[in-house]
């Protein structure tokens, strides 16, 4: 099945985007390439392999979640620029009133 502009205008119509000309055309083209390249992965010869989540046998690199103590204030501080009252001190963002 072909993609149409027609397609691609439903689409956008039911995301509420609005297309140019252009946008129509390129998305349209590449709309058929991603379905074209799902139907080349919908004929690798799958039988016989097992499911994964991941293509590498990847490792989680996160840490285990457990509470350990932080450093004296003092220590977090001494390479601050500004500090004021045991705290960071950082430029005003949001003008007070």
């Amino acid at each position: 099945m072909a993609v149409t502009k027609d397609d691609v205008r439903h689409i956008a119509k039911l995301a509420k985007l609005a297309l140019s000309g252009d946008e129509l055309e390129r998305l349209t083209r590449e709309l058929a390439s991603i379905l074209e390249h799902i139907r080349v992965l919908e004929k690798a010869p799958l039988e016989g392999l097992e499911p994964v989540a991941h293509a590498l046998d990847v490792v989680c690199p996160a840490r285990d979640d457990t509470t350990e103590s932080s450093l004296p204030r003092e220590e977090a501080l001494q390479n601050a620029p500004e500090q004021e009252g045991g705290a960071f001190k950082v430029p005003e963002v949001i003008e007070s009133s």
